[in-house]
């Protein structure tokens, strides 16, 4: 039993994990992964050697998307892994590329799109499942709404998630932007994760993160340091944030990656970035500790959503 604790703490590459070990689709993870959504804006050398870095670095969580760049970042992600590194690559579905578009994605919310998009996903990233595929609705929080045909029944959109994991194209499902009653809904039918916008200073759903922990599914909080948006707030911009990072000589983006790591032991980090430093800095923050006081400190700073402008 002992060893088996040990190696819980050591990725297949032996690196330490960030953050330590916890729990995703039936699997240790490190707590700190990584978001792959940046890696479009990277030549594909650069990219690859990026994702070789965050390996090295324990990371062994990674999340993706075929519209992330239209597949590039899928391929690029299929290129720099390979099996021995064991890493969980996590996609998502309910959206889909939109070159030229005013922003890079629209919605694919109807069951066949989503079927589309797993397929998509498969090919892109080379493999026969994905481990992990979340369901990218839009619902709740920040971000683009549905109209038209895009208007879809949940339920219409979980038989064919669970139909695709009976197949074995994926392992589990995730859902993403979703509000706690749409949660609540879909726990019969097996949820691993929920990803949705959350951070020290935008904690709406923290009703969510306690339903999360209490049914075992792993929160994975994304716009984890705010700002995503023009009207947005930013934990960085926080007086206590920023003290505390004085106080412990670090960065206040650490600080508010380490206190979403204490906040819950559900919490699993995917912080993105396109910078190899930035990279080290982020998964930096899994080896932070904060003491009662400044847990104190920083659970005391409000939470309040903004005039949030999504374009």
């Amino acid at each position: 039993m002992a060893s088996t604790a040990r190696s819980d703490q050591l990725t297949a590459s032996g690196a330490a994990r960030p953050g330590g070990p916890g729990l995703l689709a039936g699997r240790s993870v490190s707590r700190v992964g990584y978001g792959a959504m940046q890696l479009r804006r990277l030549e594909r050398d650069a990219a690859i050697s990026l994702l070789r870095q965050a390996v090295d670095l324990g990371v062994d969580h990674i999340d993706t998307a075929y519209f992330y760049g239209s597949g590039f970042v899928n391929e690029v992600i299929a290129a720099a892994l390979s099996a021995e590194d064991d890493v969980l690559v996590v996609s998502k579905v309910g959206a889909e590329p939109a070159p030229g578009g005013p922003l890079p994605l629209r919605l694919a919310q109807r069951p066949e799109q989503l079927r589309a998009g797993v397929e998509d996903n498969l090919r892109s990233l080379g493999l026969d499942r994905i481990p992990l595929v979340n369901l990218r609705r839009a619902d709740h929080g920040p971000g683009l709404r549905p109209e038209g045909d895009q208007i879809v029944d949940f339920d219409d959109q979980i038989a064919v998630m669970t139909a695709l994991r009976d197949e074995g194209k994926i392992g589990a499902i995730g859902l993403s932007s979703v509000s706690l009653d749409a949660l609540r809904h879909a726990l019969p039918a097996g949820i691993a994760c929920v990803q949705n916008a959350y951070s020290l200073v935008t904690r709406d759903d923290e009703d969510m993160v306690g339903l999360c922990l209490a049914e075992d599914i792993a929160w994975v909080p994304y716009f984890p340091l705010g700002g995503a948006y023009a009207g947005m707030p930013k934990v960085t911009e926080e007086p206590a944030v920023i003290e505390a990072a004085r106080t412990l000589g670090v960065s206040a983006a650490q600080i508010g990656l380490a206190w979403l790591l204490h906040h819950t032991p559900n919490t699993l980090l995917i912080p993105g970035t396109a910078d190899p430093e930035h990279l080290r800095v982020n998964v930096g923050a899994g080896a932070i500790a904060l003491d009662g006081a400044t847990l104190a400190a920083l659970g005391a700073v409000p939470s309040r959503s903004g005039d949030i402008e999504t374009g």
